[in-house]
């Protein structure tokens, strides 16, 4: 089944609330929405960035032109169905832009497996488990705003687990802040921390140990990903969890991580790391170094959530369960029916492929430029 043609779509997403991060503040979200067409079957992914090139080094406006000039004409003629194949073909395509090439690797595995006419999960091997507990980020920056938010959404079954937004201003004022949060959900909900890089080793030495006092369980990212050493020290001192989220975004980064054990748990992002392919492989690295997985995303639509579910599924346990909340922060999931989440979990949705269908009109009407980018080959 070769594949015959390759689209790509830029596409605005406004946010239900301002998302606040280190590094910016979210008010819309910006996503690359890839389709893969082969003998009338169609496969789809997708990829997001937050704040553009800010998270990381890639932006949508990036990713977009890597797929269509330089990813697409490596990968279109291809046997869909050869995984392997296509994989390494990817991973030679382009140097880095692991976003741009995960993006076609989740349509092309959506694709096999609706040929095949089962999920994603299926077709990597079975799923493990068909719901993971989701946690909720609150980003608001405001104290009250955020209670209020978690308050109501314990009330509705829908988290128990959250991660605050810190490192975007004084580090003083950001720990009183999670203090507070702490202090009011206790024994109610887990509360972690994530700097996104925010701080530096002095800084996260001298308030990791208010947080632990306060009831905090785990810290994620609070170092740059290059202070691998620092990570390690902090890891070492620290009775809460470290998490590493952007210092671990390959093998290799991986294996530097668990030899110096700069983390106890590490965040999997299939986008990050470039694809299903290289998320096992990490996974398999904390595995056999004794580490716990922590499901994390870029705020993708219903698109990307549901091929990180299939994927995430097969993975289990995930010690710190996972936080596919994207859909639910955006006004729209750009999907035919939304992912189910009850009882504090999301759930794997049954349908072919990833699960879910492109709501077509939902596309026309949030993508950015309505001329279609499309690369083509004649059928051989």
């Amino acid at each position: 089944m070769k594949i015959e043609r390759i689209e790509t779509f830029l596409v605005d997403v406004p946010t239900r609330r301002a998302h606040k991060l280190a590094f910016a503040t979210v008010a819309a979200q910006n996503y690359v929405i890839v389709r893969v067409h082969a003998q009338g079957l169609v496969g789809t992914g997708e990829a997001a960035t937050i704040g553009g090139p800010r998270w990381g080094d890639e932006s949508t406006e990036a990713i977009k032109a890597n797929i269509d000039t330089y990813i697409a004409p490596v990968v279109i003629g291809q046997d869909a169905l050869n995984l392997n194949v296509i994989e390494d073909r990817l991973e030679r395509s382009v140097r880095g832009n692991a976003f741009a090439r995960a993006a076609v690797a989740m349509a092309v595995y959506d694709l096999a497996a609706r040929a095949r006419h089962q999920s994603v999960a299926s077709l990597l091997g079975g799923p493990m488990a068909t719901a993971i507990d989701l946690a909720w980020t609150l980003a608001s920056g405001h104290t009250d705003k955020d209670l209020a938010e978690a308050e109501e959404l314990l009330a509705a079954r829908r988290h128990r687990h959250f991660k605050i937004k810190i490192g975007f201003g004084d580090p003083d004022h950001d720990v009183a802040h999670v203090v507070r949060l702490a202090e009011a959900l206790a024994g109610r909900a887990t509360i972690r921390v994530d700097v996104n890089q925010g701080w530096d080793e002095h800084t996260a030495t001298r308030l990791i140990p208010r947080l632990e006092a306060a009831g905090v369980a785990l810290v994620e990212q609070p170092l740059p990903r290059w202070n691998v050493d620092g990570m390690a020290r902090l890891t070492a001192q620290s009775k809460l969890a470290i998490m590493a989220d952007e210092g671990v975004a390959s093998i290799h980064d991986a294996i530097l991580h668990a030899k110096m054990h700069a983390a106890d748990v590490f965040a999997l992002k299939v986008t990050k790391a470039g694809g299903y392919a290289e998320t096992r492989r990490i996974a398999a690295i904390a595995r056999a170094a004794g580490l716990s997985l922590y499901g994390g995303c870029m705020l993708e639509t219903g698109i990307g959530t549901a091929g990180y579910l299939q994927l995430f599924s097969t993975l289990v346990p995930f010690a710190w369960g996972c936080e596919l909340f994207g859909p639910l922060l955006i006004d729209d999931g750009l999907t035919t029916t939304a992912l189910e989440v009850r009882d504090f979990a999301i759930h794997l949705p049954s349908g072919p492929g990833i699960g879910v269908e492109l709501d077509e009109a939902k596309l026309d009407f949030y993508r950015r430029d309505r001329n279609r980018s499309s690369v083509s080959i004649a059928a051989e």
